[in-house]
Parts: structure tokens; C-alpha cells; sequence
């Protein structure tokens, strides 16, 4: 499952031209490639992807849509375009797909565009139980310009509390509804979100940044067939450039479009449009479908492990790529775990978890297992890690072994 070697020659002529910026590169690559990277919403590109964001369609301006560009000489770009949305409408079964947004949250915000007004009444997932910036944080334009109402999950669970969501959705009659997490280890029950929504009158709008990977790897429920938009990144466990995505059904295609550009954004990225079309054409393959089926196993091995070594694992497990621990019972918090694992080279996140002002760790396994690493790794990276959490493992040992494991398991061989 590794992916394959970076070609030099770019990397050379940057060395060449520019010296100083050729080492914050290959220093980053440097960084990913001895170090344990259990960020749940990264992973690596494969070279192909590098090569399309890194291609002349970087130097075309192209502000609108294809055949109906403001600017001359898109005729090209315009393919690229229309081969990445027909991949993606292929890929997730969707009949609409907006492939320009420059992020997850720009994508998130063209939602609320095309489906909402200022003032607006939404129901989303509560900040403190893993709900998005973009679900009602007062420092994002969502809790600025909406009136965000939050659900939460159940603080002996950690499952969404749905008796409460349809309490809230009665009460408050939101505009519409958001399902979608990024601290969440279950599949969300999207069925029950749409009973819901209809029940209230309220759009649907799934935020599946995190499982869209393993939706398109056969690995997790597919959100579109109930959400009458879902956003998504086509990062993280899809494994394709930084970047986001709308899909949706014709009825509200024109209006996603619109709420794009030119509501948001200006012109388009056509080389992340290029690379994000080579990510949905390398997801479509068998080979994606094993390797979105392994990230889950790795997971459900790796959060068993973190449990037997006596971190509180949320919901007790995962379905996930993501997982969310609380390391209290080894004598840390979750920040101090964060900053004491990366000392020992293992890259993680901390979070909020569903209790009262306590924080954990997030991880997750989708760049090890785009590594090739499987189960068997994975029972050894819970143990490191626990040992490095109690003190029972120096920093600078955990990093040997560390060097020692992804040295076996390179990102980019060669």
C-alpha cells in the first residue's frame, strides 16, 4: 500500500534555484518520513496527485464553470474539470458534484449559502462534543451569521444522542440540520438524521470531511442518498490533495454552483481540481477498497490496544479511521499527552471529549496504513505509546523506535 517514489528532479531545480525553501521541504518530507503521523485528518498524497498540483494548469485563471468561463483559453482546464466532477458523481453515486471549493470549510460555507439566510436557525453538534468550527464556533462566520443550536452525545456513550436531537428539532424548527463530527469514531445514522429533518421541515446537510474515504472505499454508509447536500474534504482518508467538495441532487445543483462561485470564491484552483480528479480516479480502484478497509481494521487493532494499556477510549472503540482517548488514567491530560508523544515522535492531536472541559487525544490511521502498516504494527504503536504516556519509555528511546518502524514502512520509497 505504499506509495511510490516523489520524482527528483523538481525537488533538484528548487535545491538549485532556491536553497532555503528547498530545505523547508525536504525537511517537512524529512519530518513525515521518521516520524509516526496519527493525525486523523492527514495522510500521503500519492506521487501522482503531487504531480498534478504541481503541473501548468497552476498558471490558468478560470472563474466560473466549464463552457462558461469569464476568462479566454479554459478549454483544457475545462476537461480536467469536467473529469474530476463525472469521478466524483461516479465515485459517491451522487447526480451533482462542485469540485472548486479550496477547503472543507469553504465547501461547508457554500452549503450554508445556497441553503440558508443570515439569522437562520441551524442544529448542528455541539463545539464540546466534536462539532466542526464551522457548526456554530463565535470566532467562525457560522456562529456569526446563523443561530446555531447544539445536540450532543451521550457523556456515558459518546453516542449521539438522538432522543435530544429530536427534541431540539421539534423546539427550535432549524432551517436545517447538520450531521457531521471531526471527533466522532461511529458511523452516524444518517436515516434517522433525514427522518428527523423531514419530520421538522429542515434541509440536511451532512458534513462527512472525515469518513468521505471510506465511503468511497466501500468502508462506511454513504451519506448521499439522505442529505440534500453533502460537503467533504478530498483529503484525509481519500487521499488526495488539500481541498473540498459539494455533492448534491439536480434540484439544487444551480444553487450550489452559485453559492461557489461567484458567491465565495473567485477563480477556481485548476491544478487541485486536476489532482483532486487523479485521487477520485486512484479511489475507485480495488486496490482503494482494500486499502479503505485496512484503515478501519488498523483502527479497531490500535484502539483495542490503547484500551488494554488503560486509556479511555471513546464509545469503547471505533468504525472508523478515528479514534479519541482520554489518557487521565495514565496520569496525563490530553494536551500534556500530545506534547510528550511528539517529543517521542509520534504525531497526534488533542481534543475535547464528551464530558466537561476534558481534553484527550485524537488519532487516527490513515497515513500508517497508506505506509503499508497493518495490525501488527498497530499492537505495537498502542504499547509505545502507553509507555511513553506513563513514563515507563524515555522520549529519546520512543523516537528510535519510531525511526526504526516507518524506516521499515517509508511514505515514499526510495
Amino acid at each position: 500500500m505504499p506509495v511510490t517514489r516523489i520524482p527528483a528532479d523538481a525537488t533538484d531545480l528548487l535545491r538549485r534555484q532556491d536553497p532555503e525553501l528547498a530545505g523547508v521541504l525536504l525537511g517537512e518530507l524529512a519530518r513525515q518520513s521518521t516520524t509516526l503521523q496519527l493525525i486523523a485528518a492527514e495522510n500521503f498524497t500519492s506521487p501522482a496527485v503531487l504531480a498534478a498540483l504541481g503541473s501548468p494548469l497552476a498558471n490558468k485563471y478560470a472563474e466560473g464553470y466549464p463552457g462558461a468561463r469569464h476568462h479566454g483559453g479554459c478549454e483544457i482546464v475545462d476537461v480536467a474539470e469536467r473529469i474530476a466532477r463525472d469521478r466524483a458523481t461516479a465515485l459517491f453515486g451522487a447526480a451533482h458534484a462542485n469540485v472548486q471549493p479550496h477547503s472543507g470549510s469553504a465547501a461547508v460555507l457554500a452549503a450554508y449559502a445556497a441553503l440558508l439566510r443570515p439569522g437562520d436557525t441551524v442544529l448542528a453538534l455541539g463545539l464540546p462534543y466534536g462539532g466542526h468550527l464551522t457548526h456554530g464556533s463565535p470566532a467562525n462566520f457560522s456562529g456569526r451569521w446563523f443561530d446555531f443550536v447544539g445536540y450532543r452525545v451521550d457523556p456515558d456513550t459518546g453516542l449521539v444522542d438522538h432522543e435530544q436531537l429530536r427534541t431540539l428539532a421539534r423546539a427550535h424548527r432549524p432551517k436545517a440540520i447538520v450531521c457531521g463530527s471531526i471527533a466522532y469514531p461511529r458511523h452516524l445514522d444518517y436515516a434517522l438524521f433525514r427522518e428527523v429533518a423531514d419530520e421538522v421541515g429542515a434541509y440536511l446537510i451532512a458534513d462527512a470531511a472525515h469518513p468521505m474515504g471510506l465511503v468511497a472505499g466501500g468502508a462506511a454508509p454513504n451519506p448521499v442518498p439522505y442529505a440534500d447536500i453533502v460537503c467533504a474534504t478530498t483529503h484525509k482518508v481519500l487521499r488526495g490533495p488539500r481541498g473540498g467538495m459539494l455533492l448534491c441532487g439536480e434540484e439544487l445543483a444551480e444553487r450550489v454552483d452559485r453559492a461557489v462561485f461567484p458567491f465565495t470564491q473567485g477563480g477556481a484552483q485548476m491544478h487541485t481540481i486536476a489532482a483532486k480528479a487523479v485521487a477520485f480516479g486512484e479511489a475507485a480502484t480495488p486496490a482503494f477498497a482494500g486499502y479503505a478497509h485496512q484503515v478501519v481494521a488498523n483502527a479497531r487493532v490500535l484502539a483495542a490496544g490503547l484500551a488494554r494499556e488503560g486509556l479511555a477510549v471513546t464509545t469503547g472503540g471505533t468504525d472508523t479511521h478515528l479514534i479519541t482517548a482520554d489518557p487521565a488514567p495514565l496520569g496525563v491530560g490530553g494536551r500534556e499527552a500530545r506534547g510528550l508523544l511528539a517529543a517521542a515522535g509520534i504525531v497526534l492531536d488533542s481534543c475535547a471529549l464528551p464530558r466537561a472541559d476534558v481534553r484527550g487525544v485524537r488519532l487516527g490511521t490513515a497515513a500508517v496504513t497508506t505506509q503499508g502498516m497493518r495490525e501488527q504494527e498497530m499492537a505495537g504503536v498502542a504499547a509505545l505509546l502507553a509507555g511513553v504516556l506513563r513514563g515507563r519509555v524515555e522520549a529519546r528511546r520512543a523516537r528510535e523506535e519510531v525511526r526504526e518502524l516507518v524506516t521499515a514502512f517509508p511514505p515514499y520509497p526510495g
